[in-house]
């Protein structure tokens, strides 16, 4: 069961990991993955197509936070990644940006990190409130790492 159907969670953001298509892991290494960051984190749910990974959900009890994780391929990412290319070219990048620029142009797939916060810790927080990052933020390096891929969060337009 997707979080998004889950009473338990309010959604408050997506982040996006892409990477080239040919990268994508199987699920047994993303479940591996997960698992060794610990007993912060739950995985569950993992699912396959085709004996690659397909989608996941992990949860971070310490954060208050979870993430339902799908991969995505297709037109509508090829779209996406040309569209954004054009926005980045309007920006100043240095360094590190650089390299993760032209590692970006080179994807034809993503992951996409849909956050969540469990409601019981919400506390009446407006949706507007700042939700602790932490364990999203970690989730999403580990994508990057297994696939060699490059993160991004798409209401700042900042690569991570």
């Amino acid at each position: 069961m997707s979080l998004f159907e889950d009473d338990a969670y309010i959604y408050r953001d997506t982040f996006f990991v892409y990477l080239k298509g040919e990268d994508r892991p199987t699920a047994t290494a993303v479940a591996d993955c997960f698992e060794k960051l610990g007993s912060k984190y739950v995985v569950g749910e993992i699912r396959e197509v085709d004996g690659r990974f397909g989608s996941v959900t992990v949860k971070s009890p310490q954060d208050s936070s979870a993430m339902d994780i799908a991969f995505v391929t297709g037109d509508e990412v090829v779209e996406q990644i040309h569209n954004l290319m054009l926005e980045f070219r309007t920006m100043t990048l240095t360094g590190d940006d650089r390299q993760k620029l032209e590692d970006f142009q080179q994807c034809t797939a993503r992951f996409d990190v849909f956050h969540f916060e469990e409601q019981s810790s919400a506390g009446g927080n407006s949706p507007d409130e700042m939700v602790d990052p932490g364990g999203l933020l970690l989730v999403i390096e580990k994508l990057a790492q297994l696939t060699g891929g490059v993160a991004l969060d798409p209401q700042s337009q900042t690569l991570l």
